[in-house]
């Protein structure tokens, strides 16, 4: 067998045992695999901290354009998608090419910043209630002083659509209703849930 044969054999062989994301079997192999990589890492973190919750984790795909639901409530037990929603990003995150994001860390980019969150306490802010979010990473170190958290907004829309979706200030902003479900788990849970902004 030549170096091309013995490629395009591998390269089957991984694709033939990716399994389907339970709740979402129309993603594609790279969806996938981008997923996998971010869940394992999650649990990796979860494993390190005994404060963390081990059931439940938020991720959100940011590689999904963002009037498509790419905000996931994923059960790390039976490893399946519980809940999913919209969620807006950063308006500093926008390139002007459709599609393409940017993110920063950087306080006043008004960016999504990518990596693990510890969602902390909740708070009444200008947009009602609120989480605090702890970024876990050299990508999000600054959330805490970007003031960048939890919320809901009544502009961002409930279902999926066709168009993209209003975007925030750099903090991962939902619908109301979706929100609510979301503040369920949250306040329901004895331990800090992990959130994972990814591309």
């Amino acid at each position: 067998m030549n170096i091309f044969n013995l490629f395009v054999f591998l390269l089957l062989s991984f694709s033939a045992n990716l399994k389907p994301i339970n709740g979402k079997e129309n993603w594609s192999d790279s969806d996938i695999e981008r997923f996998n990589k971010q869940l394992e890492e999650v649990k990796q973190k979860i494993k390190s901290n005994p404060s963390y919750n081990n059931k439940i984790a938020f991720f959100v795909d940011m590689k999904i354009k963002s009037g498509k639901y790419r905000f996931f409530v994923y059960d790390l037990i039976n490893d399946k998608i519980l809940d999913e929603g919209l969620v807006a990003n950063g308006c500093g995150s926008e390139t002007g090419i459709a599609g393409n994001l940017q993110f920063s860390n950087e306080p006043n980019s008004n960016a999504t910043s990518l990596g693990q969150y510890l969602i902390g306490k909740s708070y009444t802010g200008i947009f009602g209630k609120a989480y605090k979010l702890a970024g876990l990473d050299n990508t999000n170190s600054n959330a805490l002083k970007r003031a960048v958290v939890l919320h809901s907004y009544s502009a961002v829309p409930e279902q999926e659509q066709d168009y993209y979706i209003s975007r925030s200030h750099g903090c991962p902003m939902v619908n109301e209703v979706f929100f609510k479900r979301l503040q369920k788990i949250i306040d329901g849970s004895k331990f800090n849930i992990i959130l994972n902004i990814y591309y």
